[in-house]
């Protein structure tokens, strides 16, 4: 049971050493807003696509299909739970508060923090199954979490789901692990590359957030506070439990807790900038959450691996 902490705590604080890296940077302005900007995008549009489609090259396995599955819908029940928990006890005078504080119990950090940790810790399959994580977030991201940010559901877009880089990169993906296409090692090998690149370079944005960012105030913060309980401790908890009592085991159930471990997502900060929400209050939940999960997802996590197996 120890030896599950220490692998999990381990591969915790090695992406910390990358984020700590991304803070360095931004404090030392060797990395500048635009810089990050374009790492962003090559992050969104090349490289987490390409860490999708290059798990998807296999043979098809009726198992792993069944699997894919199963945590399709556990996504699906984790995201659906968080929305009834995050509207039933965030409550604000403040509309532009409470959104943020709704949106940041809702959404985890399911892609930079997550696939990078799934990918140490189960290998291909965890980035398998956690590929369909991200696309169940992505979906209800952008349709519940717009209504939500807006108060109205003009801006939810079809197109804007449908072209989703990680929803391409998925789509492409299950159909090369349906139809069993070979892919040639001239194309496979450069989406290999880019793939490589999915663990450094999103910990070092969220580093560099990080030092942008006034973390006393984070602090001081007392609802901020039970928000990231709910966040980092209570939702992953009852998504362990429900997945239990289900019979969801080994590498699906995992990879869920993983995900849904994970501090919020670094989309409540643009999200709330969008919408003309309050900004400040992201950026310190956003903050909040990484800094705490550097402890809470070992223990869940480690958790998870021992009696989950």
């Amino acid at each position: 049971m120890i030896d599950n902490f220490i692998t999990v705590g381990t591969q915790v604080l090695e992406l910390f050493i990358l984020i700590a890296l991304g803070y360095l940077c931004g404090k030392t302005k060797m990395l500048n807003e635009s810089a990050v900007k374009a790492v962003t995008d090559i992050v969104l549009y090349i490289v987490c696509p390409c860490v999708i489609v290059q798990n998807f090259i296999r043979s098809y396995d009726p198992a792993m299909l069944g699997g894919l599955l199963t945590a399709a819908g556990a996504a699906l029940v984790i995201h659906i739970l968080s929305i009834v928990i995050a509207m039933l006890v965030f409550h604000d005078k403040i509309p532009e508060k409470k959104r943020v504080y709704r949106f940041a119990v809702i959404f985890s950090n399911c892609g930079y923090m997550s696939l990078p940790m799934q990918q140490a810790i189960l290998g291909a399959d965890g980035v398998f199954f956690g590929a369909v994580y991200i696309v169940i977030f992505n979906v209800v991201m952008w349709t519940f979490g717009v209504w939500l940010s807006s108060g109205s559901k003009d801006g939810v877009s079809a197109k804007k789901i449908l072209l989703n880089p990680c929803i391409i990169g998925m789509v492409v993906g299950v159909v090369i692990f349906l139809t069993s296409c070979p892919v040639p090692d001239i194309i496979a090998k450069p989406i290999g590359f880019m793939a490589a690149l999915n663990t450094p370079l999103p910990m070092m944005i969220v580093g560099y957030y990080l030092s942008k960012a006034r973390i006393s105030d984070a602090f001081r913060d007392g609802k901020g506070f039970i928000c990231v309980l709910f966040r980092l401790i209570v939702i992953p908890l009852l998504a362990f439990g429900g997945m239990m009592l289900c019979g969801i085991r080994g590498k699906v159930l995992i990879t869920c807790v993983i995900a849904a471990s994970a501090p919020a997502a670094a989309a409540t900060t643009m999200f709330a900038a969008k919408f003309c929400n309050d900004a400040k209050l992201s950026v310190n939940l956003v903050t909040l959450s990484t800094l705490l999960s550097v402890i809470t997802m070992p223990l869940i996590v480690g958790f998870a691996q021992t009696v989950g197996v």
